[in-house]
Order: structure tokens, then C-alpha cells, then sequence
């Protein structure tokens, strides 16, 4: 399987994903803490990919997405953009309408 049809094959996999430096509990960057601060204010339902677990997927995204940095957050298979753009829509109020109208909500 190619890095692309993998990374499609995780973008299917959940209404929101976010590519992560770390994880949830242990972010190891501040600007995916952020991210995952927002999301939790937003009370998203979302599947998380670790980049440094996994450098094809690291690398094979910058392509994919055309999107140099990390984190990434993805709704129904689309960018939406990375933290700044996250914090935006929040600070807007339209990120959990977002969430909410992909099924992301808990």
C-alpha cells in the first residue's frame, strides 16, 4: 500500500483527524497542545496520528496536503488547516459547528 492510500485509509477512518507531533496526553509541541486544548473545549471526537511514529507518513503528508508543518487537522477527509487556521475557527465560533455538522462532537 502507498503512503497515499494509507494516509487516505486514516483520513476515512474518522470524521476529524489531527497529525500530531506526540499524543493527546503528551503533545511535543505547543502548537499541537493547542490544537488538542481546542479540541477538548470543543468536545470533538477525533482519531490522532502521531508523525513521529510513523516518518513516511510524516513526510508523504507535506505532499499529500501541500501543507509544510505540523499539526494537520482534517474534517470529513478535508484540511482545515493547522494551528493558527484551528485557532481562528474556534475563536469564531465555527469550528465545533464543524465538528458538530461532520459528527464530531461527543
Amino acid at each position: 500500500m502507498s503512503v497515499t492510500e494509507r494516509i487516505q485509509n486514516q483520513l476515512a477512518s474518522d470524521a476529524a483527524v489531527l497529525y500530531m507531533k506526540g499524543s493527546p496526553e503528551f503533545p511535543q509541541c505547543g502548537f499541537s497542545s493547542k490544537v488538542v486544548q481546542i479540541l477538548g473545549a470543543c468536545n470533538a471526537k477525533y482519531t490522532y496520528i502521531n508523525i513521529f511514529e510513523d516518518p513516511e507518513v510524516r513526510e508523504g503528508l507535506k505532499v499529500y496536503s501541500n501543507w509544510p508543518t505540523y499539526p494537520q487537522l482534517y474534517i470529513k477527509g478535508e484540511l482545515v488547516g493547522g494551528c493558527d487556521i484551528v485557532t481562528d475557527l474556534y475563536t469564531r465560533g465555527e469550528l465545533t459547528s464543524m465538528l458538530a455538522n461532520a459528527g464530531a462532537v461527543q
